[in-house]
């Protein structure tokens, strides 16, 4: 049984560097420079939908006064920093 993947396609820019060093990596692990540019957004949007996820529920925790005060958290720091 073969299955087939629909992909959509998208245009495009890259600076001439940048497309240089995708067609380089790409021949160096021998696959396609489509394959290493979707690998490379999908580690991209990993990251960055991450990143924005704990900012938005860490602004959403002061909102909700879900905080830990200044004193409190130098206080365990300062703890962690004699122990070691």
């Amino acid at each position: 049984m073969q299955i087939t993947v629909i992909k959509d396609t998208m245009p495009l820019r890259l600076q001439p560097v940048t497309r240089q060093r995708v067609e380089a990596l790409a021949k160096a692990t021998n696959r396609s420079a489509t394959l290493v540019i979707e690998d490379a957004i999908n580690s991209y949007l990993k990251l960055n939908e991450w990143q924005v996820h704990n900012i938005l529920t860490g602004l959403q925790e002061v909102k909700s006064g879900e905080t830990t005060p200044h004193a409190e958290v130098l206080t365990r720091w300062e703890a962690k920093a004699s122990c070691g």
